[in-house]
């Protein structure tokens, strides 16, 4: 077991609070501009973007600091074509045979169905791979904690960050994700989390016209 030697925290910034309010309600404004599109333009992303943002998911907090994900960033348009056709093939299947009425009903007003053609259209496909372990130095399996709840805060903070650089993403999870690991060659201790599209938007692009819930419906203060 690693043994971590402690240091001071100095990187930590106290605000002044009129202008930790500022800085809350500014945030809250360009969060609620984030919106999950499906028509992405094939404008060309710099790199640096993609690069800094997966960094800052990686600063996430996580289960006795295993950082239990992995990352993979897809601009291959071959490769893209192949996690579209893998991935229409298990929306089909979901459509048509696996979703019960009530969760087609519920999905009916938002107009998705099997087709995504963003699957290749999007100049990054970002797959969110969750590790069930590791392997140390000793090649002998390390146990990894509070993974689901890792890679989620992780995930979020990615989704943030791009939002934050100017692009638009959708979270997108085709079940099973299987197809993922054999197309991307990941390992068996790795298992699809998420699959984060991400990029500009389409010229034009239109969203649906939905609200969210207000602080006294999501937050209860004892």
């Amino acid at each position: 077991m690693y043994e971590y030697s402690f240091i001071a925290h100095n990187d930590y910034v106290e605000y002044p609070v009129e202008e930790m309010k500022e800085r809350a309600s500014e945030f809250l404004k360009m969060m609620k501009r984030r919106r999950s599109v499906r028509d992405f333009s094939d404008r060309e992303v710099p790199r640096e973007i993609i690069d800094k943002s997966i960094l800052a998911a990686g600063t996430a907090p996580n289960g006795a600091n295993m950082q239990p994900w992995h990352f993979v960033v897809v601009q291959d348009p071959e490769v893209k074509k192949k996690i579209r056709e893998g991935a229409e093939k298990e929306e089909f299947e979901f459509y048509n045979n696996r979703a019960p009425d009530e969760w087609l009903e519920a999905l009916r007003p938002l107009g998705t169905d099997q087709k995504k053609p963003f699957l290749e259209k999007a100049p990054y496909l970002i797959a969110i791979f969750s590790k069930s372990y590791g392997i140390d130095k000793e090649g002998e399996k390390e146990k990894y904690y509070y993974v689901k709840e890792s890679v989620g805060i992780a995930t979020g903070i990615l989704i943030t960050a791009l939002h934050n650089a100017g692009l638009v993403t959708l979270t997108h999870t085709p079940s099973p994700m299987g197809f993922l690991n054999k197309i991307l060659n990941r390992p068996k201790n790795e298992k699809p989390f998420l699959l984060l599209v991400t990029g500009y938007p389409e010229e034009g692009v239109k969203v649906p016209d939905i609200s969210k819930k207000g602080l006294d419906d999501i937050a209860t203060y004892i």
